[in-house]
């Protein structure tokens, strides 16, 4: 058993690794195309950001391994697979649940990672990425990551998701995470200052986060950023 869980946690961990290299380096040439000169000069910034990211892979990796095995082997979560389990109308609205527990949980732990003695500690790691590339997306302290670690395998005990939704809402994840760190605005300015994007969070709301600390908290919506009154708007163009 023990083995098991082992190869899970190690598999899980390649996985997450290859799909942050990946997705962090296709929008990273996507950057030297679309913007070329964007990161110049910040080389050793990058392998910052690419060490501590690797480091960040183990971290969610682990979890996520002892999840597929305890899933795959004992049944233990609320993972499904079977489209009859549950009515169809479930499958959106489980995918906003995860969506909206995930992000309400890292409003409140990156405010509290701006706590001056946890910023030290932990979160000053990230904000060293000054700017923000699209290899920073999981350049966290082992502290940060592990808040974020375990949010995901946590809800699967809770909250029915069907395989196909979860494996989504691990894609968003992602996405939402690199191009939110990329220094630019891949989404056009009608989308962005729509209804719909008055409520999203993309690079132009979560730049302004890195520029000046004390705003813009969420991950996905900017729900809690505005009814904590810590939502600032856009980053300056």
């Amino acid at each position: 058993m023990l083995l098991a869980i082992t190869f899970s946690a190690l598999a899980m961990t390649a996985i997450v690794a290859v799909r942050y290299l990946l997705t962090s380096g296709g929008f990273a040439f996507a950057t030297s195309r679309v913007r070329p000169g964007l990161y110049n000069g910040l080389t050793p910034q990058i392998r910052k950001e690419v060490a501590w990211s690797l480091v960040s892979a183990a971290i969610y990796g682990v979890p996520a391994g002892i999840v597929a095995w305890g899933w795959q082997e004992l049944g233990w979560t609320r993972i499904y697979s079977d489209l009859s389990a549950y009515p169809l109308w479930y499958l959106p609205l489980s995918l906003f649940l995860y969506l909206f527990a995930h992000d309400t949980w890292f409003y409140w732990t990156h405010r509290w990672m701006h706590q001056p003695k946890w910023f030290r500690i932990a979160h000053a790691v990230h904000h060293a990425s000054r700017p923000p590339t699209a290899w920073a997306a999981m350049s966290f302290h082992p502290i940060e990551a592990l808040t974020g670690a375990i949010v995901i395998p946590a809800l699967v005990f809770i909250i029915p998701v069907h395989v196909g939704v979860l494996g989504l809402v691990l894609a968003i994840m992602t996405l939402m995470g690199v191009t939110n760190h990329m220094g630019w605005e891949m989404f056009p300015k009608r989308l962005v200052h729509s209804r719909v994007g008055n409520w999203v969070i993309t690079a132009s709301h979560h730049q302004r986060h890195h520029d000046e600390y004390r705003c813009n908290y969420g991950l996905y919506f900017r729900f809690w950023d505005r009814l904590c009154k810590t939502d600032r708007g856009l980053a300056k163009p």
